[in-house]
């Protein structure tokens, strides 16, 4: 077991109280901490530039590594704008609610979100047991939870997989917009859920998978930074500012 102590990993056989010793909140990332769908996302992302660079024929394909590179953890309008200067291709912006089938930054967004609905809508949402577990036992100890997610989606996602009486808070890109706040890896979401519960930003624990996420829990002043690898990498996670890497939460019970 992993204990968390003055920010820095030490063993001491000691699960969730060392983990959440000091703390009065957790902050969780949605997809891929809570629930699988960063594999439903990376999917989704894969069949958007799968079919829209077969317009494009000279520009490299659609790689795995692209989503980690260049798409995960950020707004969803952000990740198009940096895959698409990955590949030096400059399409105009568009209005925000753009025609999926439009080949502009926002309806290649919208054209995204358009697969990613369909997806879950065809298969539904099962959280990760360790989550759910990690969950409880952090309730169990009466401390205050919310999401804190760039997907405009986290909330029909939550209904989807049960957890919605879990997180009275949630902070998604519906919010962001609304709220004028910049997203991952800039603190502001994470620290404008602090606020909503209540509670300065050194209370709060964050949850991440993604680089973008940990980089945006490492900039603020936030107690620790959990970050549980999916496939991002222990190291790169750590390097991005991660107090602490498991591959599932339940390695912290």
């Amino acid at each position: 077991m992993t204990e968390i102590s003055n920010g820095t990993e030490t063993s001491h056989g000691t699960g969730t109280p060392g983990v959440l010793a000091g703390a009065s909140a957790i902050l969780f990332d949605l997809d891929g901490v809570l629930t699988p769908t960063a594999v439903v996302h990376e999917r989704a992302w894969q069949e958007l530039f799968d079919g829209f660079l077969q317009s494009v024929p000279d520009a490299p394909g659609y790689r795995e590594s692209d989503y980690f590179d260049h798409i995960d953890g950020k707004p969803r309008f952000d990740g198009v704008r940096d895959f698409l200067a990955s590949r030096n291709i400059v399409l105009p912006e568009g209005p925000a609610d753009d025609d999926p089938a439009n080949d502009t930054v926002h309806g290649l967004g919208n054209r995204k979100n358009k697969v990613f609905n369909d997806i879950v809508a065809a298969g539904g949402v099962t959280p990760y047991e360790g989550s759910v577990r990690f969950i409880e036992a952090a309730l169990g100890r009466g401390l205050k939870l919310a999401v804190v997610s760039s997907s405009r989606n986290a909330v029909p996602v939550l209904k989807a997989a049960g957890l919605s009486d879990y997180f009275p808070v949630v902070v998604d890109g519906v919010v962001a917009v609304s709220e004028g706040l910049p997203g991952k890896p800039s603190p502001a979401t994470y620290e404008y859920a602090a606020q909503l519960l209540g509670l300065p930003s050194e209370a709060c624990i964050v949850v991440e998978d993604a680089v973008s996420g940990v980089q945006a829990g490492s900039a603020g002043s936030f107690h620790s930074v959990i970050g549980v690898d999916r496939g991002a990498g222990r190291k790169t996670l750590l390097d991005a500012g991660a107090t602490i890497v498991v591959g599932d939460l339940a390695e912290l019970l």
